[in-house]
């Protein structure tokens, strides 16, 4: 019985010695093979971003100004809406003028046009006179002068009846303004009157047959219309003046 317990002892010792040498041999064993270098794999290439397509600057519109859009509201609540805002326009102060500013400026516009018509009608007086002759032309001659020169003396009360308006603006007197404007509206009116007064005497003075009565001149038909729609435009923002003020 001794001698199995001590076979036995011996060979757990055996058994226990050579266990390290197997653990260790095999623990070499698995790292002798892991000597080949290992390389990391080549980074892979970003991509490519594609180019943005090209975008053509898209033209941008600046949005009408507050006066503009003023002058426009206020042309279109005129007889005439062209004529209207080519006269304001063509004053440089439109572009920053209230309503007040461009019932004067139109005001300004009918008072150029009536001072140019005095100066034109004025000279062309002066012309007629110094081509009269005697004899019944001489007579044709100093009548038409005559009422030239009467034209051209009403063109300027037309001037100056809007000379008028405006300070009654400035003192935001509206309706003296509407009285003056309109009273500068009718002085071509006197002056085609005159005209044809004068036509109807020379007629009925002539032998041995009356005279036809001669038609109103184009050139004071046309100053006379050009006048009147400019105070009929100026007329017109006054009332829009009166109404909101």
């Amino acid at each position: 019985m001794a001698i199995m317990n001590a076979a036995t002892q011996l060979v757990l010792v055996v058994v226990f010695l050579l266990a390290p040498s197997t653990t260790m041999a095999s623990h070499h064993g698995s790292h002798g093979g892991s000597h080949t270098t290992k390389h990391s794999p080549p980074p892979r290439p970003s991509p490519i971003s594609p180019a943005p397509p090209s975008v053509l600057p898209i033209p941008i519109m600046a949005p009408p100004s507050a006066a503009a859009a003023l002058v426009r509201a206020t042309c279109n609540s005129t007889t005439y809406p062209s004529l209207c805002v080519s006269a304001l326009a063509a004053d440089p102060s439109s572009a920053t003028a209230d309503l007040r500013g461009l019932s004067a400026i139109a005001v300004a516009a009918a008072a150029s046009n009536a001072s140019a018509s005095a100066a034109a009608l004025g000279v062309g007086a002066n012309d007629t006179t110094g081509t009269a002759q005697g004899g019944a032309a001489g007579g044709d001659a100093q009548a038409a002068a005559m009422v030239m020169r009467t034209c051209a003396g009403k063109y300027g009360e037309a001037r100056d009846a809007l000379a008028a308006a405006r300070g009654s603006i400035e003192e935001r007197d509206y309706d003296y303004a509407a009285v003056h404007v309109s009273a500068a509206a009718e002085y071509p009116r006197v002056c085609r009157a005159l005209f044809f007064r004068a036509q109807r005497r020379q007629s009925s003075s002539s032998s041995p047959a009356p005279a036809p009565v001669a038609t109103f001149p184009a050139e004071l038909a046309t100053r006379e219309a050009a006048l009147g729609q400019l105070c009929s435009v100026a007329l017109d923002i006054i009332a829009l003046l009166n109404t909101t003020n």
